[in-house]
C-alpha cells in the first residue's frame, strides 16, 4: 500500500516531532544556510506529487535538513540522492532514514560538487531523475542556473523557493517580474507555479511567503540561436537598468558614440521598436536580436 497519502510514526514534518528532534539533537539552526524546516504534510504532499515520481524514478534533493521531505520522496522514488552541507545534520538523517535504505546523504556544497559524476554513480538505470528540494532562499538562483547550464538528464525541477523569485522565473513578456531570470530559466524549462506556501508552516518562520515551483525540462530549446552564450549576454544586457529602452541598454554594451546609429536600423529591420524596454519582448525577438547582433560582428 501507498503510505505516502497518510502521515507515519517515522515522519518528521510535524510540529511537536521537529522540534523534538532539535532539542535531542541540542541543534541551533544556522540562519546563514538559510534553514527553514517544513512541518505541514499537506505541501510536503503537493511537491512530491507536482514531480511525478515512481519506483523507476530517481530524486535528488538539495538541502534535506532532517529529512521530512527526504522520507516523502523514498516512499515513491526508487532511488534518493540528498546532498547537505551542513555536517551537523548527517547524524540526524542517519535517524530519520534508516528505514529507506535506498536514500543516501552526500555531504557537500551542492555548488561545487561535480553533479554529472554523482548522477552516474547514483542514477545509473533509474527512468528519469527529478530534483526536489526545499532550497534556501539566499542561494536559490545560483542553485538552479548550475542545475541548468550543467545540462543534466532531468525531468523536473520542483523546488520551494521564496515567492517573489517563483513569480520572476515564471513571468511572461510585458509583466512587471518578467526579466533575465524569466528567459533564462523559460529557455530551458516550462515553468508552473504549483501552490502558494505561508510562513507559518516552518520552524523557525522565514520573514516572507514561499511557493513552489515546477520546472519541466525542455529537450529543446524554445527558440533557436547560434550561440547560447551570447544569446543570454544580449538578454543580461537589456535588463541592465529596466527603466531604459531596449536601444540604450544595448547601445551602451555593444555599441561606441560613432556606431550607436546602426543599431536603430538593426532594431527596426528586425520589427523591434527601439524605445520599447526589454521586459515587453519576448524570447523569440531576443533570439532574432542577437542573431543580427552576432551577424553584426558584436560578440
Amino acid at each position: 500500500m501507498n503510505t505516502f497519502n497518510r502521515v507515519t510514526s517515522e515522519d518528521v514534518a510535524t510540529p511537536s516531532k521537529t522540534k523534538e528532534i532539535l532539542k535531542r539533537h541540542d541543534l541551533v539552526l544556522k540562519k546563514s544556510l538559510g534553514q527553514n524546516f517544513l512541518i505541514d504534510h499537506n505541501i510536503l504532499h503537493k511537491i512530491v506529487s507536482a514531480a511525478e515520481l515512481g519506483p523507476d524514478k530517481g530524486a535528488l534533493e538539495i538541502g534535506p535538513g532532517i529529512g521530512a521531505l527526504t522520507q516523502q520522496l523514498a516512499k515513491l522514488a526508487g532511488r534518493v540522492l540528498a546532498i547537505e552541507i551542513d555536517q551537523r545534520l548527517l547524524p540526524i538523517l542517519g535517524e530519520t532514514l534508516e528505514p529507506y535504505p535506498h536514500a543516501t546523504v552526500v555531504h557537500g556544497d551542492v555548488l561545487k560538487l561535480d553533479l554529472p559524476e554523482l548522477f552516474r554513480q547514483h542514477f545509473a538505470g533509474v527512468d528519469g531523475v527529478s530534483v526536489v528540494a526545499n532550497l534556501p532562499y539566499y542561494i536559490t538562483t545560483p542553485i538552479i542556473m548550475k542545475l541548468l547550464e550543467e545540462k543534466l538528464p532531468l525531468e523536473n525541477i520542483v523546488v520551494m523557493i521564496q515567492k517573489e523569485v517563483a513569480d520572476r522565473m515564471a513571468a511572461r513578456p510585458g509583466t512587471k517580474d518578467y526579466g533575465s531570470l524569466s528567459i533564462a530559466v523559460q529557455f530551458h524549462c516550462e515553468a508552473e507555479l504549483v501552490t502558494i506556501v505561508p510562513r507559518t508552516v516552518f520552524v523557525p518562520q522565514p520573514n516572507v511567503d514561499s511557493a513552489v515551483i515546477r520546472l519541466r525540462v525542455r529537450k529543446t530549446p524554445p527558440v533557436e540561436v547560434a550561440d547560447e552564450a551570447f544569446f543570454f549576454e544580449v538578454v543580461q544586457a537589456s535588463f541592465v537598468q529596466r527603466r531604459k529602452t531596449i536601444y540604450n541598454n544595448l547601445a551602451a554594451r555593444f555599441f561606441t558614440k560613432e556606431t550607436k546609429s546602426e543599431l536603430e536600423t538593426l532594431l527596426l529591420a528586425n520589427n523591434i521598436d527601439p524605445q520599447r524596454r526589454g521586459e515587453t519582448l519576448s524570447m523569440e525577438e531576443y533570439a532574432r536580436l542577437s542573431s543580427a547582433l552576432l551577424a553584426r560582428g558584436c560578440k
